[in-house]
């Protein structure tokens, strides 16, 4: 064996080593979320707001334009108190359907932390839905993140107008009970343009 085929086998060893380490301690999905976040900030992902109200494209749906939103589906918090969305009705709702084990989910978190602090909560709530089959595993991560908003669970049935094969996906519901936005996959929602549309929902 000569020395440079010895040196592209231990290179490759390490990365493999690297990988297996990232894999088994569940750190790969912080990393590649991380790497995630760089493409958040070039703004491809970003929900379409002009769009809103018109049909699907890849990245942004939206269903039937502006159906009724379904207040149907029962919650449990990170301190295992049940709240159904029936309580949100008129108000302005921030929902979006994430995971732990989810690199894109990861990516955005910080965006959503960023919004959820900007907006004032009388005008908009948000219901950060985690699918987690372990709930707990979704209270220690936005806790070790230091998150603010609260993390919920749904307590039944999700109502099929929220049944999602992509996650993240994000919905937002208008003062008047209507799905004003559905976006498939990672988006950007710390921004003016985003704030605003949030804010004329109401």
């Amino acid at each position: 064996m000569n020395k440079k085929t010895k040196k592209s086998l231990i290179e490759y060893s390490v990365i493999g080593a690297i990988i297996l380490t990232l894999f088994a301690t569940g750190l790969h999905t912080e990393v590649i979320g991380f790497m995630q976040r760089g493409l958040l900030v070039t703004g491809i992902m970003n929900p379409d707001l002009e769009q809103k109200a018109e049909s699907a494209t890849a990245e942004v749906a939206t269903i039937n334009s502006n159906p009724k939103a379904d207040f149907s589906m029962n919650l449990i918090n990170s301190k295992g108190e049940k709240v159904s969305m029936e309580k949100f009705r008129g108000k302005v709702i921030f929902m979006n359907i994430w995971a732990t084990w989810c690199p894109p989910c990861i990516a955005e978190m910080p965006g959503i932390n960023k919004l959820y602090n900007d907006v004032n909560k009388e005008d908009v709530v948000f219901i950060m839905l985690s699918v987690d089959q372990n709930f707990q595993k979704a209270i220690d991560f936005n806790k070790n993140k230091g998150y603010d908003f609260e993390v919920y669970s749904v307590d039944g049935q999700m109502p099929q107008m929220y049944s999602s094969q992509s996650i993240p996906t994000t919905y937002v519901i208008d003062a008047n009970e209507k799905i004003a936005l559905t976006h498939l996959g990672m988006g950007d929602y710390d921004t003016k343009d985003f704030k605003e549309f949030l804010l004329d929902l109401k």
